[in-house]
């Protein structure tokens, strides 16, 4: 009998685990993609989004989204200067979930930015949570033209 339960426990724990991995399977992309979109049709996070960009993102990357001036031009100190986040700008080229790193931690060699590469890009995590820089993205999103905000999606999507 004892070995009798135990072969009966070890088969209920793999179909458990075989019903979990299903699920995973089936829904587990949509959960996440679904989660990790950042959407700028969302009124609220974009109008809570744009004092916080003003505020800890515009001095560097303006307060019209235009960033600074020949940003594609390396400075004297080897850095780039800030890029613009309305569509003349490569943000849209990248995932939310990426853009929520960057401004968390700043570009991370090897992580974030190639190997050797050195930004002035500040890490936020320890002066805005989450939320906020999920409205902030909001913001920044909700400026550009549908076609980019919809390649955006797709990337983030994949």
């Amino acid at each position: 009998m004892a070995r009798t339960t135990k072969k009966t426990a070890v088969i209920l724990a793999a179909l458990a685990l075989l019903a979990t991995a299903t699920a995973l399977l089936i829904y587990g992309p949509l959960l996440s993609s679904q989660s990790s979109y950042i959407d700028p049709a969302d009124k609220s996070l974009v109008a809570s989004g744009k004092p916080i960009y003003l505020t800890y993102c515009a001095s560097c990357h303006g307060a019209n989204l235009e960033g600074q001036a020949d940003w594609r031009i390396r400075k004297s100190n080897g850095r780039l200067p800030a890029p613009p986040h309305d569509e003349s700008g490569h943000t849209w080229h990248h995932a939310d979930s990426v853009l929520m790193e960057i401004t968390r931690n700043g570009l991370v060699p090897g992580v974030t930015a190639p190997e050797g590469y050195v930004s002035d890009m500040p890490a936020y995590s320890k002066l805005l949570n989450d939320h906020q820089i999920r409205a902030v993205l909001a913001y920044i999103k909700s400026s550009w033209p549908k076609q980019a905000r919809d390649r955006q999606k797709q990337i983030t999507q994949q």
